[in-house]
């Protein structure tokens, strides 16, 4: 199963919980929600590797070197 079904699975059962109306509006914001997270997530953890590894390297250099007077 992909992301967007399950994600439409998983949106149109909490929206049903509510027993207000159809769970089709859920299916839907679910599957929006899951394809925005297929592109959201991973740039956010590439920005906190290389944030990490900047910093990692930073620290590193500064070791190495002594720091730098600002």
């Amino acid at each position: 199963m992909s992301a967007t079904t399950i994600g439409a699975l998983i949106g149109g059962a909490v929206d049903s919980m509510s027993g207000d109306d159809s769970a089709a509006d859920g299916a839907v914001v679910g599957a929006i929600t899951a394809n925005v997270l297929k592109v959201v997530l991973p740039l956010a953890v590439t920005y906190a590797v290389g944030w990490a590894v900047l910093r990692g390297a930073g620290a590193l250099k500064d070791a190495a070197f002594g720091e730098a007077e600002a």
